[in-house]
C-alpha cells in the first residue's frame, strides 16, 4: 500500500471499482452493523488491529480529523485518515502519511472488498468504503488511523471499530429523519460511538448535548473529557492553517484529544496546526470563498466568520446549490443578511434541488436571485458583469458544489481527472 500522491495522477484506473460503488448507490443508505460485521469477518476482522480515534458529530468532525491527521504526523508518527463525502475524486476519503491513497492501491484493495460482498450483495456504498478503509490501513499498519462517522455514531458502519479514543464535535439538528427531531435524540445516537473503558472527548455543545454525552459516557464506564475543561484556543498557534473561528473551536476539540492520548508533549506536535489541508472549508480563492455550509449549524459558524473578515462592496454574491434532504429555508435566513445577490445552482448530486426551486426559496428569504441551470453557468454570468460590481462571492450550500468550485478555480490541490459518484442518501 502505498500512500505517495503520486499516486493519484496514474491513469485513470480504479474503474471497476467505481462502477461497482456506482452500482451500491442502489441500496441508498440502510442503518446497522450486521452487514459491515460480516464482511468484516470474511476478510479477517481488520478493524480490530487498528489503533483507531473515531470522531462522530453534527458539524466540524471532518476538520477535527484533519487537525489530528496533520498533528500526528508532525509528531513523527504515521497517520491514516478515513472521511467522507469527498470533494471530487473517492480517494480523498482514503488518506495515508498526509496524501490520497493511489488507483492501483484502492483498486487492489477494493476488489478483495468485492470479493466477499458482490456488488449485488446488498452491502452499501458507504458500507462499502469502510470496509476498504479497514483493510487499506490494516495492511499500511499506521500509527493511528482516524475515522469519521458518515451518518450518525450507533448505527454507521465504521462503529465496528475498537478505537483507542472516541471524539464528538458540535452537535445540531442534521439529518433528522434519521437521528432524531431534538439535539438530544441526535447526541444520543452520536454518543452510540462510546466504547466501554474507551475516553471521549467532547467538543463544545450545548448544556443538553453535554448531559446526554457524559450519562452515556458513565453508563459504560467510558472516561469523559469536555475539551474546553482541558484546552483552550489561546494555545492554538496563531498560525494555525484553517480560517473562521468556527474552525479554531474545532482545533481546541482536536488538542484536547491529543492531550487525552497523551501526545500533546511530543516534540514538534503543535506543528501540525499550521500545516493543515482541509479543502472546501472557509477556503479562499481569490475573491472567492468556497464552503460545504450545507445546514442551519453550519450556516450559523459561516456566518459568524464572514463578519469577521473584510467583504469588498456591500455585500456577498451568493452562488448556492443544496440538497433537497436540507433544511434550506433556514440556512438561507441566516446568510441572507450578508447576500447582496445570488445565483442558485444545481449541485453535481441526484439529490440536488432545481434551480428554479431554490431560486424561490432564496426569494422568501429576501435574496435577490437568478436560477443557472450549473456552476459553470453562473460563473459565465458573473464574469459578463463590470470588475467595479463584483463584490467578494460565496460559494456554499452542498460539498458536491465546493468541489466542483476548486476545480473550477483551479485550487483543487489534487489532480482532478474526474468526478467520482458519491452516495445519494435514501431509504434502502
Amino acid at each position: 500500500m502505498t500512500g505517495a500522491c503520486g499516486g493519484l495522477a496514474e491513469t485513470v484506473g480504479a474503474m471497476k471499482f467505481l462502477d461497482d460503488l456506482a452500482a451500491r448507490q442502489r441500496f441508498g443508505v440502510k442503518p446497522g452493523l450486521d452487514a459491515i460485521r460480516g464482511v468484516c469477518a470474511a476478510l479477517g476482522n481488520p478493524q480490530r488491529g487498528l489503533r483507531a480515534i473515531h470522531v462522530a458529530g453534527t458539524n466540524g468532525k471532518g476538520a477535527v480529523c484533519a487537525v489530528l491527521d496533520s498533528c500526528i504526523r508532525a509528531a513523527g508518527l504515521r497517520a491514516g485518515r478515513y472521511t467522507s463525502p469527498h470533494l471530487v475524486r473517492v480517494n480523498e476519503r482514503f488518506f495515508l502519511d498526509g496524501a490520497p491513497i493511489g488507483d492501483d492501491a484502492l483498486e487492489r484493495v477494493a476488489g478483495a472488498v468485492s470479493r466477499v460482498a458482490p456488488a449485488d450483495s446488498r452491502f452499501t456504498f458507504f458500507e462499502a468504503l469502510t470496509a476498504v478503509a479497514f483493510l487499506a490501513y490494516a495492511e499500511a499498519k499506521p500509527d493511528f488511523v482516524v475515522l469519521e462517522t458518515g451518518l450518525g455514531g450507533r448505527l454507521d458502519a465504521t462503529n465496528v471499530c475498537e478505537p483507542a479514543l472516541a471524539v464528538i464535535t458540535r452537535i445540531g439538528l442534521d439529518h433528522c429523519d434519521w437521528l432524531g427531531d431534538t439535539v438530544e435524540k441526535i447526541a444520543a445516537e452520536k454518543a452510540g460511538i462510546i466504547k466501554p473503558g474507551v475516553p471521549v472527548v467532547l467538543g463544545r455543545n450545548s448544556p443538553e448535548v453535554v448531559e446526554v454525552v457524559k450519562a452515556r459516557a458513565a453508563e459504560v464506564g467510558a472516561p469523559f473529557v469536555y475539551a474546553p475543561d482541558i484546552a483552550d484556543e489561546s494555545e492554538i498557534p496563531p498560525d494555525f492553517s484553517l480560517a473562521g473561528s468556527f474552525n479554531r473551536e474545532n482545533a481546541v476539540t482536536a488538542l484536547a484529544a491529543l492531550k487525552t492520548l497523551g501526545l500533546a508533549g511530543r516534540p514538534h506536535v503543535m506543528d501540525g496546526f499550521f500545516g493543515v489541508v482541509w479543502p472546501g472549508r472557509f477556503q479562499r480563492v481569490g475573491r472567492f470563498i468556497v464552503d460545504g455550509a450545507h445546514n442551519p449549524p453550519a450556516a450559523r459558524a459561516l456566518a459568524a466568520a464572514l463578519r469577521e473578515m473584510p467583504v469588498h462592496g456591500d455585500g456577498l454574491a451568493l452562488v448556492a446549490g443544496f440538497c433537497g434532504d436540507k433544511d434550506v429555508d433556514e440556512t438561507l435566513r441566516i446568510l441572507a443578511p450578508l447576500v447582496r445577490r445570488a445565483f442558485a445552482v444545481r449541485t453535481n448530486n441526484p439529490r440536488s434541488l432545481a434551480p428554479e426551486t431554490l431560486a424561490e426559496k432564496m426569494s422568501v428569504a429576501g435574496i435577490s436571485s437568478v436560477p443557472c441551470e450549473s456552476l459553470g453557468a453562473a460563473l459565465e454570468r458573473m464574469a459578463e458583469e463590470p470588475p467595479a460590481f463584483s463584490p467578494d462571492t460565496l460559494v456554499c450550500g452542498s460539498l458536491f458544489l465546493a468541489g466542483e468550485a476548486l476545480v473550477a478555480l483551479g485550487a483543487y490541490p489534487w489532480p482532478a481527472g474526474r468526478f467520482d459518484p458519491s452516495e445519494s442518501v435514501r431509504t434502502a
